[in-house]
């Protein structure tokens, strides 16, 4: 005798749903960006300089505009 609704579609549904995941959580959050610190003669204590990216940490060091250069990944809120 068969158990019905366990081994029927509904059954052959949900192990269709555990291969493709669909119990996996979806995290929508964007990515953490990448920001730079730094000192400047302006702010000679470390600050956020800028998004990696919009600055190159490299350039602002080679020229002398900056020091003390970091990237973190930014922490949500």
């Amino acid at each position: 005798m068969g158990k019905g609704y366990a081994e029927g579609p509904a059954a052959e549904e949900a192990e269709a749903a555990r291969e493709r995941g669909d119990h996996l959580a979806v995290d929508e959050r964007p990515p953490p960006r990448r920001i730079v610190w730094g000192c400047t003669a302006d702010e000679p204590e470390s600050h956020v300089i800028g998004e990696l990216g919009a600055v190159d940490p490299d350039e602002l060091f080679a020229s002398g505009r900056a020091w003390g250069i970091h990237v973190e990944l930014e922490t949500p809120a």
